[in-house]
């Protein structure tokens, strides 16, 4: 099987093989539950076979890969917030309520200002993030966070991420399907100091808020003493 590959490959155009990586690494941001890595892994061992240059086969993936995070982030972006108006018409009333009983509409700017921040550092991890990467794009859109800031931190994930599928691929050899043991050793330690992060922030979020609450709540209880 393999060695049919490396034959077709051989005798194909490095520009067909550079469309189909930008392709799979663009539905990769649409469809995470398919293996679409494993062909950048193939590709890194192929190399060798094939006129393919190992800089275009890291930068065409990475624009792919890029350009599918930008167009659900750019949608989230402009659809959004539109779930946390106040006044909101277009949804089911019944959907209307469990949103905002979620997040509620006066809190969704104080949230973007608190987790800004993080939001910027989920983007520029999320190629790395195990099983939560699909929700970066979407919440960063949600979040409005700044698409000057967002582009370069998805493209420098994407281009890190490709690059190690690739050079993992190139130095694994006839073993790259092993390249889901490879790439796990470096996410398993960003996922876990990231979700580490996001618990204590969301945490210390909640708690302020507990607290926010309760003083509102003692100085309509002083002001109601006063009246009475």
């Amino acid at each position: 099987m393999i060695e049919s590959i490396i034959a077709y490959l051989q005798s194909a155009s490095p520009d067909a093989i550079y469309l189909v990586l930008f392709l799979i690494a663009f539905l990769k941001n649409f469809i995470p539950f398919l293996p679409l890595d494993a062909p950048i892994a193939l590709t890194g061992y192929l190399l060798m076979f094939t006129k393919v240059t190992i800089a275009s086969a890291i930068i065409w993936p990475t624009i792919g890969s890029t350009s599918g995070f930008m167009v659900i982030y750019l949608i989230s972006r402009r659809f959004g917030l539109k779930l946390y108006a106040r006044d909101n018409t277009s949804l089911p009333p019944q959907w209307g309520g469990r949103i905002h009983r979620i997040f509620p509409p006066h809190e969704m700017e104080l949230v973007r200002q608190r987790f800004a921040t993080h939001g910027y550092l989920a983007v520029l991890a999320n190629r790395f993030l195990l099983g939560s990467r699909t929700l970066i794009p979407p919440v960063t859109g949600l979040m409005h966070l700044n698409t000057f800031l967002v582009v370069p931190a998805a493209a420098a994930s994407a281009l890190a991420w490709n690059m190690l599928l690739l050079y993992g691929g190139y130095f694994l050899g006839r073993n790259w399907e092993s390249i889901g043991g490879f790439v796990a050793v470096f996410s398993i330690p960003v996922s876990v100091l990231f979700f580490v992060l996001m618990a204590k922030k969301i945490i210390h979020f909640i708690y302020e808020r507990k607290e926010h609450a309760a003083e509102l709540r003692r100085q309509q209880e002083e002001q109601s003493a006063l009246i009475e």
